[in-house]
């Protein structure tokens, strides 16, 4: 365990000298605060809107740009060091490759989360601030849940990245595959739920579920909750509204996504050294 820590705050430390903490917290940041005052732009005005198109739209910039950056951010963590003749280094010491693939995993974690607080937390302030007639508790609250929720789908994405990274032998084809599971998993999976709602014309009670294969609609369900049916109506979350399953599904469904890649991760790294 003391190894994994190790490893861990040496990722960390490089994030920090690299300047990904800065920079993904002044994107997320920039960008919240950006979409939380133009939100009135579609009315023909400036400035907030109601709280819970605010936070419908962050949650909205949250699963096209957390996935990325997870995924941009962790791609090349093993097939990297690989390239750069590291790796075997790194192996000669009294360190498992558990420990290594976990203690870099945990380091990228970190940068994940501690970047995400601070870039919506300062969005949070601002809008908190800037905004008139918003109650701070909602705000704190719905804040929270967006804040906890796209570091657990960043977590998601960082696993699926060391499943790439422990599979492939170089470093381009790795930002290939990484760019096609962002694809895959924010653009084409609800473009197929679609289709499927669309062709599904009886017996279709079984399409919510499907939602529960994707952590992008996981993570979109947890911060839809308590959303007034008018904010889901152009979205695929519709199909889970009034209660298509229990609400803690979707923040296991998030937490096993985690899992199961990471899991495959160690596998598969394991079965590389044999």
């Amino acid at each position: 365990m003391k190894a994994i820590f190790i490893v861990a705050a040496k990722e960390f430390q490089d994030g920090l000298r690299n300047r990904w903490v800065l920079a993904i917290t002044l994107t997320l940041a920039v960008l919240a605060m950006g979409i939380a005052y133009f939100g009135a732009a579609a009315s023909g005005g400036l400035g907030f809107t109601s709280l819970a198109t605010t936070l419908v739209s962050l949650s909205t910039l949250a699963v096209f740009l957390i996935p990325l950056i997870a995924l941009m951010l962790a791609y090349d963590a093993i097939v990297g060091e690989q390239e750069a003749g590291t790796l075997l280094l790194l192996l000669t010491y009294p360190l498992s490759r558990s420990s290594l693939l976990l203690g870099k995993f945990l380091g990228h974690g970190l940068i994940m989360a501690v970047a995400t607080l601070l870039g919506f937390g300062i969005a949070g302030v601002v809008i908190g601030l800037g905004a008139e007639g918003v109650s701070l508790i909602e705000l704190s609250v719905g804040l929270a849940r967006l804040i906890v929720s796209s570091v657990l789908l960043g977590w998601v994405f960082l696993a699926f990245a060391y499943l790439i990274s422990v599979t492939v032998s170089e470093k381009a084809r790795a930002a290939g595959l990484a760019l096609g599971v962002w694809f895959f998993f924010v653009l084409v999976f609800d473009l197929i739920l679609l289709a499927l709602l669309v062709s599904v014309k009886q017996g279709g009670n079984w399409l919510p579920y499907l939602m529960l294969l994707n952590p992008t609609d996981s993570f979109r369900l947890i911060n839809l909750t308590g959303f007034d049916g008018t904010q889901l109506d152009n979205g695929i979350a519709a199909l889970a509204h009034h209660g298509a399953f229990h609400p803690a599904w979707p923040p296991l469904a998030l937490l096993a996504w985690i899992a199961v890649p990471l899991l495959l991760a160690m596998r598969r790294f394991y079965r590389h050294a044999a």
